[in-house]
């Protein structure tokens, strides 16, 4: 059944949660302390790039829901792992520009989550933002990659990392892996772990003879 933005958001006034929406994660680019919790900057999307999901988000594609946003007086929401229940902070600035849409905000120390976020940034452990959107316009290229070009944005949230093979994580921002090395090298060590494993046991039969 379609719903309206209106119904969408009555929804979740009225304790149904957000509705099931598309997501898509980018890194943030800064991080500073201010006053009462601590800035964070960046991308939250990229127009004219294809994503793992092979979409490709136009630009334009934020304007209308920005601007509706606007004219409700409403703002997008800075939640904690895409979980409605759970806001740490305020998004002071979401625009779009030539690039993507851009964001910059606030993680509150005053919150529970918010300290916890902060101190998962400090350490490195998180790096990530990823949008909540419905899309609302989409057509396919010859490619059969989906062009979004009209998306209704929800909120913007932080996040651990995506399961995606390109992602990247570490433990300090300059010093990134990418999950894909991470997993050669634990496929290397639990294939080391065999073989070890098939030479103890040929051994074990040569003592038995």
């Amino acid at each position: 059944m379609d719903m309206s933005g209106n119904d969408f958001a009555l929804a979740a006034e009225n304790g149904g949660g957000l509705p099931a929406l598309e997501r898509k994660f980018m890194q943030f680019d800064e991080v500073a302390k201010v006053e009462g919790g601590v800035e964070i900057k960046g991308y939250a999307s990229f127009f004219d790039a294809v994503d793992q999901g092979n979409d490709v988000v136009q630009r334009g594609a934020y304007g209308a829901s920005l601007m509706a946003l606007k004219a409700a007086g409403r703002g997008v929401k800075m939640l904690w792992q895409h979980d409605p229940a759970q806001p740490i902070g305020v998004w002071d600035e979401v625009r779009e520009d030539g690039r993507g849409l851009f964001v910059k905000g606030r993680i509150l120390q005053s919150v529970e989550k918010g300290r916890e976020a902060i101190a998962l940034i400090e350490a490195g452990a998180i790096d990530g933002l990823s949008i909540g959107y419905r899309t609302v316009k989409a057509t396919k290229n010859t490619k059969g990659q989906r062009l979004l070009q009209e998306l209704e944005l929800w909120e913007v949230s932080l996040v651990t990392f995506p399961m995606l093979p390109s992602a990247r994580v570490g433990a300090k921002a300059d010093s990134f892996v990418r999950i894909g090395d991470v997993l050669r090298e634990m496929a290397g060590v639990f294939d080391a772990a065999c073989a070890d494993i098939g030479t103890a046991n040929d051994n074990q039969k040569g003592n038995a003879r």
